[in-house]
């Protein structure tokens, strides 16, 4: 990471998680756009789990995303979010974590940018998070 301006190891993890919770106030509407923006960056390492009796709606209840050897968990549960961090070791998971959205959020972004450093699809990503638009 070379500090430029505008590279990866230059973003702001605190600032772009505010800015997601800011213009996510709506839980599903974060998760709407945390799946829109990553989806063809991270493929089948992003799993969503729809609502609905049909799971044909739009209404997103629960992502997992598989980032290096984590595994991060978002699921709406009464109106919030319920997240987790999950730690495997050689496959095994070793360690479960509940933490709070900003937290999630920060350490959501922070492997997505540890993989933009090698990763064209998922440097795209991010940079669609921070400016906004979808990649």
């Amino acid at each position: 990471m070379d500090g430029t301006p505008g590279t990866p190891g230059d973003f702001d993890l605190d600032l772009l998680a505010s800015s997601l919770r800011a213009e996510g106030g709506d839980v599903r509407m974060l998760l709407r756009a945390l799946v829109t923006r990553l989806s063809s960056a991270l493929g089948d390492r992003l799993e969503v789990e729809r609502a609905g009796r049909f799971r044909r709606s739009e209404e997103i209840q629960r992502i997992s995303i598989q980032l290096a050897d984590d595994q991060l968990d978002a699921t709406v549960a009464r109106g919030a979010l319920e997240c987790t961090v999950s730690r495997s070791v050689g496959g095994i998971r070793i360690r479960t974590t509940r933490v709070g959205v900003d937290e999630w959020l920060r350490r959501l972004l922070g492997a997505l940018r540890d993989e933009a450093a090698t990763t064209q699809a998922t440097r795209v990503a991010l940079e669609s998070l921070v400016i906004g638009n979808s990649a």
